[in-house]
């Protein structure tokens, strides 16, 4: 509970999680923001509830927009470098593939030649090579004729051996000539995938930018309608400001005129099992530039949940209290002449009465969210004269 109030935890940067858990960070700020404005309208209440949630997203936003960013240029040269080697590859592959058009254009030839020979064969002209052999006039001359038939020989197997070579050079050419094409095709491949990738990576870089965008219209809105609520805000802050000087003074007049005797107690029982979600404290607003104390403990319990007596003693309270919702005191006697008393705020219900005279863990009330509520919990206080101090001192270490 809360007796000076603020409206919204102002934009504060938020440190960086290692695992980058968005969620988990924006409910612990929603729960900060909480904390403070259980006096806040229902509308306020919602304001912060946005402003904090987009605060707490804003540094992942803004790492991917700077992520996307660098991913953009990183995707932007991967495909400027892939073309660069895809159009040298194509060039490559086309300087290949004319030389083996050409080595095919010089088997065609030889093989032209070699048909020629051959033609000339099968027409007869090793029968008229004979006939030049026959003719001679003397040895001289045969020899003479003996050294033309050698060259025309030499020169037919010379052209065969041409096609052969021909041929080799051709199928060498056309093995460079594949292997060529198929880097060229892998170098486009991987252009066209780098092109893509860049495509897909401007996408995501134009997502970020509008998310992040989003997060900061959202956090403009949440402040104009924080902006919007500040009158009402404040008027409940004064009404909750003179409820707790009411509370104060009917504790105080209670202690002087009671005769109750000393607490010889020892440590407070835990009122209720639950866990700690609000610490004891004055807590300050940079919005609205406003101190607070938050007079208890806050006790997060199921609704329902049995509330006990911390110590024997007399109720001397049971009512609503404004923004306490059902609340309840009890007086336990006085520690140094001062009267000692605790009390439970935002019950659902009362299990026991003004003047009644309690047990140590006797049921008094059950968990609510009435009053100044954001959700069910126990509101436990100890005041002296009622005055309110630190709940930690009185309770047990463990608080269990």
């Amino acid at each position: 509970m809360l007796f000076c109030v603020a409206l919204l935890i102002a934009p504060h940067p938020v440190r960086a999680d290692p695992k980058d858990d968005d969620a988990k960070r924006a409910g612990q700020a929603v729960q900060r923001a909480e904390a403070v404005l259980e006096h806040a309208t229902d509308v306020a209440r919602a304001a912060a509830r946005r402003l904090e949630t987009a605060t707490a997203a804003m540094p992942s936003a803004q790492k991917k927009v700077a992520m996307s960013r660098g991913a953009v240029a990183a995707a932007l040269a991967g495909h400027k470098s892939a073309d660069r080697r895809a159009k040298a590859a194509r060039e490559a592959y086309e300087e290949v593939a004319d030389r083996f058009q050409k080595a095919r254009d010089q088997v065609a030839d030889a093989r032209d030649r070699v048909d020629e020979i051959a033609t000339a064969s099968y027409m007869g002209s090793d029968i008229a090579r004979l006939n030049v052999l026959v003719d001679a006039s003397g040895p001289a001359d045969m020899m003479d004729r003996l050294s033309i038939v050698d060259q025309i020989m030499r020169v037919q197997q010379r052209e065969v051996a041409v096609l052969v070579d021909a041929r080799r050079q051709a199928r060498t050419e056309q093995d460079r000539a594949g292997l060529a094409k198929r880097a060229a095709e892998e170098a486009e491949e991987a252009a066209r995938d780098r092109l893509t990738a860049a495509r897909d990576a401007q996408k995501a870089a134009e997502q970020a930018r509008a998310a992040l965008a989003q997060l900061a219209e959202t956090r403009a809105a949440a402040l104009r309608v924080a902006n919007s609520q500040r009158a009402a805000v404040l008027a409940r802050y004064r009404a909750a400001k003179a409820e707790e000087a009411r509370i104060q003074a009917a504790l105080r007049g209670y202690s002087l005129r009671s005769g109750d005797g000393r607490y010889e107690g020892g440590r407070l029982l835990m009122p209720v099992a639950g866990w700690k979600s609000s610490n004891y404290g004055w807590r300050f607003d940079p919005y609205y530039r406003v101190w607070q104390l938050h007079a208890g403990m806050d006790i997060a319990a199921g609704g329902g949940t049995p509330i006990r007596a911390a110590a024997a003693g007399r109720v001397i309270r049971a009512s609503w209290a404004g923004g306490y919702g059902r609340y309840t005191c009890i007086s336990h006697g006085r520690i140094s002449g001062v009267g000692f008393q605790t009390c439970y705020g935002h019950q659902s219900a009362f299990l026991a009465d003004v003047g009644d005279y309690v047990r140590r863990g006797e049921v008094i009330g059950l968990v609510g969210t009435t009053g100044a509520s954001t959700g069910n919990h126990l509101h436990f206080e100890t005041r002296f004269n009622g005055e309110p101090r630190n709940p930690v001192n009185y309770l047990p270490p463990c608080l269990c």
